[in-house]
C-alpha cells in the first residue's frame, strides 16, 4: 500500500499514513520535525514473498509487550507485518509463552491484537516523555480488563494456567504488561535501537542506562564491525604509499 498522493515528501519517504493534515517542516540542518501535533498511524503491509528469516519473532525487547510490538518488522521502511494469518497469532503465543500449544485464533482476534499492538507501540514511544493519545489508553485499558489466565493447583502440586478464551487471556496479559511499563519507573528506559535500519523497542534495563541496541549479538555487533571497517581503512589510505 502506498502513502497517499498527497502525502508529504517526509511521509512518502517513511510510508506514513495520515490522518488529518500533515505539519511536518524541516529545520536548517535538514531534519523534519512536527510544528503542531498531529495524528500518524503506521500501517503494518503484508508483502508477498519475504524471506522466512525476516518473517521470524524477535524476542529482544525485555517485555512481553514490547515483543508484541516488534511483531510488525522494518517500521522506518517497508513496514511489515509478521502477524499475517490467525495461525502467526497463535504460533506467536506459544512462542512467547503465552500458551503451550497454538489456540484456535478468528480473523477478529488477529485484528484485535493488531490494534492492541499498534497502541502499545504508540504509547511506548511516548512513554517517559509526553501524554500518551487518548485513543490508545482506551484501547490498551479495554483489554487489561478482560479476565486473565488464572493458576490450578493439582495433587502433585503442579501449576497449570486456565482460561475460557485463551486468546482474550493472552491479549489481557499483555495489556496488563503494557500498564505495568507505561506507568512505572522503567517508562523512561524505553528506546529504540539505534541501528540506522532497525526500529525495535527495548528495555533499557542496564545499570547505567546507555545500552543503545535491541541486541548486542546483532546489531551492536554489525554496528562495532562496520566502526571497525572505517578505521582500518583510514589506517590503510594514510599508510599507502604515494
Amino acid at each position: 500500500m502506498d502513502p497517499p498522493r498527497d502525502s508529504c515528501v517526509f511521509c512518502q519517504r517513511f510510508g506514513i499514513r495520515e490522518l488529518g493534515t500533515c505539519l511536518f517542516l524541516i529545520d536548517e540542518r535538514g531534519d523534519a520535525y512536527v510544528a503542531t501535533p498531529v495524528i500518524l498511524v503506521f500501517v503494518a503491509d503484508v508483502i508477498e514473498g519475504l524471506p522466512e528469516e525476516e518473517l521470524r519473532f524477535l524476542f529482544l525487547a525485555g517485555r512481553p509487550c514490547l515483543n508484541l510490538a516488534a511483531t510488525v518488522g522494518e517500521r522506518w521502511r517497508r513496514s511489515f507485518e509478521r502477524l499475517r494469518t490467525p495461525e502467526d497469532l497463535g504460533r506467536w503465543l506459544v512462542e512467547a509463552g503465552m500458551a503451550a500449544e497454538p489456540p484456535a485464533v478468528g480473523q477478529a482476534e488477529l485484528e484485535a491484537a493488531r490494534a492492541l499492538r499498534d497502541a502499545i507501540y504508540r504509547a511506548a514511544k511516548l512513554a517517559g516523555r509526553g501524554a500518551l493519545d487518548p485513543d490508545d489508553v482506551v484501547q490498551i485499558n479495554r483489554w487489561a480488563t478482560a479476565p486473565a489466565p488464572v493458576p490450578q493447583l493439582d495433587a502433585d502440586r503442579r501449576v497449570s494456567w486456565v482460561c475460557g478464551r485463551p486468546v482474550h487471556a493472552a491479549l489481557a496479559s499483555l495489556a496488563r504488561d503494557a500498564i505495568d511499563l507505561l506507568s512505572g519507573p522503567l517508562a523512561v528506559r524505553v528506546r529504540e535501537c539505534a541501528a540506522k535500519d532497525c526500529a525495535l523497542l527495548f528495555v533499557d534495563a542496564s545499570r547505567p542506562g546507555r545500552r543503545r541496541w535491541c541486541s548486542m549479538e546483532g546489531c551492536g555487533n554489525r554496528a562495532k564491525t562496520t566502526r571497525y571497517r572505517r578505521r582500518q581503512a583510514k589506517t590503510t589510505t594514510k599508510t599507502s604509499p604515494e
